[in-house]
């Protein structure tokens, strides 16, 4: 008797390891040691870094703002197409808004650092693709040169950054439920839709209109010139554009259609077989040029 109830047991565990390897969470800190390991095989190696800032977006909208776009498209999308989600991250360039309170803007040492270490410790925990989901406009130039930087040692992982791009459909039905934003930038009328529709109770369109968001064009006498201080030079409230009529159901439909845009994505990241070996290919060819066939 004993011994069938020994064995009742042991069969029960294993009915719930198998359930529990069905159901996995995608958010890298709600698995357990166990489940991350059946994550790792379920995801097909595959790992999603979603990246923003703490930076002022407008007078009407939190600091967290890039935070839960990137994370919001992140997570859904996995839950599509699985894939583990990383933390919050939050390790950016944002030194263009440190005059403005609130912003945590890291060194560009450190930024660069984090993320390099970040990428190693989840290749060490057995993720072959990375895949960098940005919600900080700010990013662009850094991200753009941190992944061509991969090439400077072999890796034992692929780096893949998504792009996202915004269905014209999409955006036109979006506006037709709320208003045009000639500038609709930073806090303007798009990106307060969708914060609207993930954290309501964060955003106050009612006080967009207390600043203005208008570009100011201070630098508009330097034709064919970039200089660090552009940006505040034409948006110096860190704002670019007008938030007050912003509506969440217009947020939900461009969010929607980015969720779907990137669970394709992922899915085609997971199958991917071609950057892989080139990658695999250009490390070998880089640790012998003069072999290289001209």
């Amino acid at each position: 008797m004993r011994h069938l109830k020994t064995l009742l047991i042991l069969s029960l565990c294993i009915i719930g390891l198998k359930s529990a390897a069905q159901d996995l969470p995608v958010q890298l800190q709600e698995l357990t040691a166990v489940q991350f390991k059946d994550a790792v095989k379920k995801s097909s190696e595959t790992v999603i870094i979603p990246i923003g800032v703490f930076e002022k977006h407008g007078p009407h909208m939190p600091l967290g703002t890039d935070l839960y776009t990137a994370r919001e498209i992140a997570v859904r999308a996995a839950e599509i197409e699985y894939a583990v989600v990383f933390p919050w991250y939050y390790f950016s360039q944002i030194n263009e808004a440190r005059q403005q309170p609130g912003t945590i803007a890291y060194s560009p040492e450190l930024i660069w650092r984090i993320l390099q270490e970040t990428l190693d410790e989840l290749n060490r925990n057995g993720f072959k693709k990375i895949i960098l989901i940005n919600g900080h406009g700010g990013n662009g130039a850094f991200l753009e040169y941190f992944t061509m930087a991969q090439l400077s040692e072999k890796r034992d992982y692929t780096l893949y950054w998504y792009k996202q791009s915004y269905d014209k459909e999409v955006i036109k039905k979006a506006k037709a439920l709320t208003m045009d934003d000639p500038i609709n930038q930073h806090a303007g009328n798009r990106e307060t839709s969708m914060v609207e529709s993930i954290v309501p109770d964060l955003v106050r369109p009612e006080l967009a209109g207390i600043q203005s968001g208008e570009d100011l064009e201070r630098l508009k006498h330097l034709d064919n010139v970039y200089t660090s201080i552009w940006w505040y030079a034409r948006f110096p409230n860190h704002y670019a554009g007008d938030g007050s009529k912003a509506n969440a159901e217009a947020g939900k439909l461009i969010l929607d259609s980015l969720v779907s845009q990137f669970a394709e994505v992922i899915k085609d990241i997971k199958e991917d077989k071609v950057a892989p070996a080139l990658l695999e290919q250009f490390y070998n060819a880089a640790e012998n040029p003069l072999e290289t066939k001209q």
